[in-house]
């Protein structure tokens, strides 16, 4: 059979991908990034959302993260208010922002070995009021974040990780067609590569029945920061 005929053909329509994304988890933006560069050659729209690691930890009794001081409390709420007043775009402009080399105002870069950017500055990139980051340290938004990440593991269950991405039907934009977590690369995948994972993806998904399907485990790209990335 001819390499063609195994390709999965890309369906048509657009369809509406709705993400929800923990924006301190490094395999979370690399998979976020390969949307990215699915949408360009396939016909899909991101929508990005709001879920915590944090939550997912608090939900199972434990803190597989390390994270007894909190800090990974602080990117999410500055997301969830940059959501609230400007949107799910400015949201992905955020992210986008979060893991961009930058240069801090005092020269050097922004970004501490591979981990964020200083929040403010992310916001400051993303041309989001600088004020935003104050809701790193408030609960204000709290409620809506605990509504935005139940939404994603009412779609997985409690075993749920992030990413979580909810696929919309062409023909019923608003209408979940498949979900599933992930799936996570190391690397991110360009044009058509991108393209094919996608189809890929989609297949497996779709398929009745279908739950898990695990690859060798690798550490993120030392380009984690996506400098070839874009805020739209």
């Amino acid at each position: 059979m001819a390499a063609e005929a195994l390709r999965v053909a890309p369906c048509p329509g657009l369809r509406t991908v709705d993400v929800w994304f923990d924006p301190a988890c490094p395999y979370t933006w690399l998979t976020a990034r390969w949307l990215r560069e699915a949408a360009r050659v396939r016909p899909l729209e991101p929508r990005w959302h709001l879920m915590s690691l944090t939550l997912l930890n608090e939900d199972r009794g434990g803190d597989s993260e390390g994270d007894r001081g909190g800090y990974l409390m602080v990117p999410v709420r500055i997301g969830t208010a940059v959501r609230h007043h400007h949107g799910h775009e400015a949201l992905g402009r955020f992210h986008a922002s979060l893991w961009a080399v930058l240069d801090s105002p005092g020269g050097g870069g922004g970004r501490a070995g591979k981990w964020i950017n200083d929040p403010a500055l992310a916001l400051a990139h993303a041309g989001l009021p600088p004020e935003l980051a104050a809701a790193g340290t408030s609960t204000a938004y709290d409620e809506e974040l605990r509504a935005s990440h139940a939404e994603a593991v009412r779609l997985l269950g409690p075993r749920a990780g992030t990413p979580v991405v909810a696929v919309g039907d062409p023909a019923q934009p608003h209408r979940p067609l498949s979900a599933f977590f992930g799936p996570v690369v190391s690397r991110v995948p360009k044009g058509e590569e991108a393209g094919r994972l996608w189809d890929g993806t989609l297949l497996v998904a779709g398929t009745p029945g279908f739950h898990e399907l695990r690859g060798r485990p690798a550490g993120p790209d030392p380009d984690v920061a996506g400098s070839d990335v874009g805020l739209t």
